[in-house]
């Protein structure tokens, strides 16, 4: 909205002063000139720091066409590259030595960047809000219906397949005693996960039993799973 405001005002000034083409727009103002209009911008003289912007528009133009003339938007590179300009006005230091033009192209040139890297980065960005197809009533179907519905209910009708077969595997190969404790040892069947110790305690057996039943349980079911004994399904 600021930049497209700015670009709009940018217009009316160059149709205002007549420098509707590069060619229009004022020359660069004489050194000496120059490093008073800057002496009177830094006492707050807005009138000296408005000549500084529009002798050196010229300069932005010239990177436009120089850098960026097969860019689309090139009217509006020209305003964005206007702000640079006005940032290079306020920020640069007579004192240093160095040349006015050379300090602003870098900040013309770094402003534009920068809008081509915000909007690069905004592209990317979907809104989950964003109609991406419609329904059979006609209502518009968004990135939020699809991800708060169908894959949730897919994962938990998945999570239930598994589940089932699972349970059917143990119940064909393995003991009573072994179906238990793997559903008490990984939490099967909504049985909170328990460790060797605490099964051993409640079944009133040893530890080392309970890793013993563990392991072969599992070897049985990985028979299964792996083809080498008869499979259930």
């Amino acid at each position: 909205m600021l930049l497209t405001l700015f670009t709009v005002l940018m217009r009316v000034m160059h149709l205002i002063l007549g420098i509707g083409t590069p060619q229009n727009f004022p020359p660069p103002l004489p050194r000496e000139e120059e490093q008073e209009c800057f002496l009177r911008a830094e006492q707050g003289d807005e009138a000296a720091r408005q000549k500084l912007i529009l002798h050196n528009l010229r300069l932005v133009s010239h990177i436009v066409r120089k850098y960026y003339s097969t860019a689309k938007n090139a009217e509006d590179l020209v305003s964005i590259g206007t702000i640079g300009l006005c940032k290079a006005v306020d920020t640069f230091n007579i004192r240093n030595g160095a040349k006015f033009a050379t300090y602003a192209a870098k900040c013309i040139q770094n402003e534009i960047l920068m809008n081509f890297r915000s909007q690069k980065k905004l592209a990317a960005e979907v809104s989950i809000n964003e109609t991406i197809d419609m329904d059979r009533d006609g209502n518009p179907l968004t990135y939020i219906d699809v991800i708060c519905s169908d894959e949730d209910i897919a994962e938990e009708v998945d999570r239930k397949m598994m589940t089932h077969k699972m349970r059917l595997y143990m119940a064909h190969c393995l003991s009573q005693r072994e179906q238990q404790i793997l559903i008490m040892r990984y939490g099967l069947d909504g049985v909170v996960p328990q460790t060797q110790k605490e099964i051993a305690e409640k079944l009133k057996i040893s530890r080392s039993y309970v890793s013993r039943i563990e392991k072969s349980a599992l070897e049985k079911m990985r028979a299964v799973l792996e083809g080498k004994t008869e499979n259930p399904a």
